[in-house]
């Protein structure tokens, strides 16, 4: 069990971290990571919905309607995207206005969908939680990863919480400013692209 379990967690590190290797949940990846912080909003917000949706899923499975499933997985889903819109709304009203509609968009997150057609409807609660907390971590950290490159060369800083840099360059510094507009999303996350699948081979 511990093992299988430890299997379910770590394959989103790595093996299928959405990104850059399944490919899936690409919109928010591209806009919102002008920032490191925006990243790990992002990141937070639908590991969350991906944790709850996926321990929902699995507990209700057996009593889900094969026919309406997907239906039912998509208010479920919905129901705690909800909660994530209204948390952040109370408690970080700040990055939720610079997140935007991609908040709310998390309901039609092919990861988020993904998993709980993939996983969570075939396997029970515990897995289906070290499933969705696997993947909304290596979720996460792709998306800071991509933003800090962004960021960094974008702007010559590295923000990640509360809008002071924990890292600045000099005042000779020049910014890549290509980089933090929306065809610099594509190109960072090509490279990075690029980057792990010669890690892979290796």
């Amino acid at each position: 069990m511990a093992q299988s379990l430890a299997k379910e967690f770590t394959k989103g590190l790595w093996a299928e971290i959405p990104p850059f290797r399944l490919v899936l949940g690409l919109c928010p990846v591209l806009a919102v990571t002008k920032s490191v912080e925006n990243g790990i909003g992002m990141g937070v917000a639908t590991t969350f919905v991906l944790v709850f949706s996926n321990l929902l899923i699995s507990l209700l499975r057996n009593v889900i309607p094969s026919k309406v499933r997907i239906a039912c997985f998509i208010v479920i889903i919905a129901t705690f995207v909800t909660i994530v819109e209204l948390m952040m709304q109370a408690y970080t009203y700040e990055l939720f206005l610079k997140l935007g509609i991609f908040i709310p968009l998390i309901v039609v997150n092919c990861i988020v969908l993904g998993r709980a057609e993939a996983f969570a409807s075939k396997n029970g609660p515990v897995l289906s939680v070290a499933d969705g907390l696997g993947i909304g971590i290596g979720f996460t950290l792709s998306l800071a990863a991509l933003g800090a490159v962004r960021e960094f060369l974008g702007n010559g800083t590295i923000t990640i919480w509360g809008g002071n840099p924990v890292f600045e360059m000099g005042a000779n510094f020049l910014p890549f400013q290509f980089m933090i507009e929306a065809p610099g999303a594509f190109v960072g996350l090509g490279l990075m692209l690029c980057m792990m699948n010669l890690i892979g081979k290796k």
